[in-house]
């Protein structure tokens, strides 16, 4: 397809929160829940790129699960409440803190690495000074 230059560098949150491709913002990055496509089926990005590993579930862990937790906690301390009740208040804010937001941010770190094009670290050699042809 086209080289990156034709197309507009769009930002990440927009495109990657929406769950579109990165390249065109037209395309869809998902092909279910939390599977990506193996490409765009508007610009044709290929979406090999993308190795946005723990980053989401690590997000989530940070963010939903630990007030989600204090929130148990704290209905157990205060109120010293019988497992129903967790069952009714703890157990759906702690799925609601913790599924959603998966997504966007997967879609997010995805689009991330296609702005900055982020890529597996590599080793340079760089030649040493006595193996130059050069007397100076």
């Amino acid at each position: 397809m086209s080289s990156d230059k034709a197309w507009p560098r769009l930002s990440p949150v927009h495109t990657g929160i929406r769950g579109k491709c990165p390249r065109c913002g037209k395309g869809r990055l998902f092909e279910g829940f939390l599977k990506l496509r193996d490409g765009c089926d508007v610009c044709g990005l290929d979406y090999s790129f993308a190795d946005p590993a723990d980053g989401p579930a690590f997000f989530v862990i940070c963010f939903g699960c630990v007030p989600s937790v204090v929130l148990a906690i704290l209905i157990e301390i205060q109120f010293s409440a019988p497992y129903w009740v967790h069952l009714v208040t703890s157990l759906p804010f702690m799925l609601l803190t913790c599924i959603p937001p998966l997504r966007p941010l997967k879609g997010w770190l995805v689009a991330s690495q296609f702005f900055y094009k982020a890529r597996e670290g590599r080793l340079v050699e760089k030649p040493l000074a006595a193996d130059t042809d050069d007397p100076a």
